[in-house]
């Protein structure tokens, strides 16, 4: 595929404004869960949402209806209006002000079509089409949204979002866009309602840590293992039915009902490894996001727009995981994850007062989260479902190099299949594509395979 990094086009932005609510709002203080103050969630993340142009919708503009409506969504939403306050031990509350989010209204004279037959990441100009209004970026005391929404030349749109991690998980902002998106569509109110009860996932009294979390273990960097950040490139790498069934014949019979999640998971850690070369006898660790509504009893209410997440990992040495078959990584990734229970996470709760807020272990880490389940690409303001809707880039934060995602897109054929991007320097990154390949190409057929699969990576 032909990359769109050379892609470029002017963006002319308005001048950024606060959208508060419709309607006035109480003003109060809201604490936040301790899952959702912890300091792996203080920074901002970043989505996008391409929209094709709607006959049905000529003579609608995209900016004043999204406007209008995320207003509207702001009387239901109103913690998102507000601002955070940390208080004593690091507790980070929301004072409800009513200030409202930020808005930017810009135009873009590029066609959606120019994004190419598959939209997905890495997207060009991704710093104009969601643009850092200066000094709204912190945690505290800054807007906890900003949105800017992007008229195309095509009639199309781009809908840009940053949000403050603490504030929600992937499915709990998809749950704010899409109560936008039926007020968008006519609906006086959003079909779900928003529950906050943050105090479902607060730490007990007296807290008490039940189990031993390695995820938030105190690992130093002594060799410096750590992805470097210059000399990256960012590339992204398709998952289809194929690659799927590929991946899956090369495991044991009785690990092949597997999830798709765990499949990949294993495999890229594999790959990744191997890439980066650490030393044979080196600690190294996976680390996955898992959304865990429904492993409570009873679930969490449906409407919680809180973080719902936790984070589970799972240690090895690079010898072990690079030497062995695929199997292994994935029995080290099932395992991990049949660790969370409701008990372990109120034990995340607990350790979260004991020891002050702790980041999750970085240091020769790989960290993964799968959003394919959260909803982005059907978020529809009246323009119909996104032809690509998801997180922006690779990395989050200060992580560029160690953290991917699994989100979906639609190929030229329009099925729906799994995109991953991933960034690595350039030399570990050949050695990436070239483990994947040989990953994902059988036997019989090395060469027909290995051509499909180089045609489906992009830089």
């Amino acid at each position: 595929m032909a990359s769109t990094n050379t892609l470029t086009f002017k963006v002319t932005r308005q001048n950024p404004e606060l959208i508060p609510p419709a309607k006035p709002t109480p003003h109060e203080f809201k604490p936040l869960s301790d899952i959702d103050d912890q300091d792996g969630l203080r920074f901002q993340v970043s989505f996008i949402q391409f929209y094709r142009k709607n006959a049905a919708m000529d003579g609608k503009d995209p900016v004043k209806v999204i406007r209008d409506a995320v207003a509207r969504a702001l009387v239901f939403y109103y913690p998102f209006a507000g601002r955070l306050r940390e208080m004593a031990g690091r507790k980070l509350v929301v004072e409800c002000t009513g200030e409202g989010i930020l808005f930017i209204e810009a135009d873009a004279d590029v066609t959606l079509q120019q994004f190419g037959d598959t939209v997905h990441p890495p997207f060009p100009c991704i710093e104009e089409l969601l643009y850092d209004v200066a000094g709204s970026g912190g945690v505290v005391n800054c807007p906890l949204l900003l949105i800017q929404v992007t008229r195309l030349k095509c009639g199309g749109f781009i809908f840009s979002l940053r949000l403050n991690h603490t504030m929600s998980d992937a499915v709990g902002i998809v749950q704010f866009m899409s109560a936008v998106g039926e007020l968008a569509r006519g609906a006086e109110t959003p079909s779900i309602q928003p529950v906050w009860q943050r105090d479902l996932l607060k730490a007990r009294d007296p807290p008490h840590v039940s189990f031993t979390h390695h995820e938030y273990d105190d690992v130093s960097d002594i060799k410096g293992t750590r992805t470097p950040l210059e000399d990256m490139v960012h590339r992204s790498f398709f998952f289809g039915a194929a690659e799927i069934s590929t991946l899956r014949s090369r495991l044991p019979p009785y690990l092949r009902r597997c999830s798709t999640f765990d499949l990949l998971a294993a495999c890229l850690w594999r790959c990744r490894t191997i890439a980066i070369s650490p030393d044979p006898n080196e600690e190294i660790r996976i680390l996955t996001v898992l959304e865990f509504r429904r492993r409570f009893n009873p679930p969490l209410p449906a409407g919680y727009y809180g973080n719902a997440i936790a984070f589970c990992t799972a240690i090895t040495t690079a010898e072990c995981l690079s030497k062995n078959p695929l199997h292994y990584a994935l029995e080290l990734v099932k395992k991990m994850k049949s660790e969370v229970t409701e008990e372990y996470m109120k034990s995340v709760a607990d350790q979260m007062v004991i020891r002050g807020r702790p980041h999750f272990t970085t240091a020769r880490t790989y960290v993964i989260s799968d959003v394919t389940h959260a909803g982005f690409e059907n978020v529809d303001f009246g323009w119909g479902t996104a032809a690509y809707g998801g997180p922006l880039k690779a990395g989050v934060g200060e992580m560029p190099g160690i953290a991917s995602f699994f989100a979906r897109c639609k190929n030229n054929k329009g099925e729906s299949i799994i995109v991953v991007p991933i960034r690595l320097p350039v030399e570990a990154m050949k050695i990436f594509v070239e483990e994947l390949e040989m990953m994902l190409t059988s036997n019989d057929d090395d060469h027909r395979k290995s051509s499909v699969f180089r045609r489906r990576t992009r830089l």
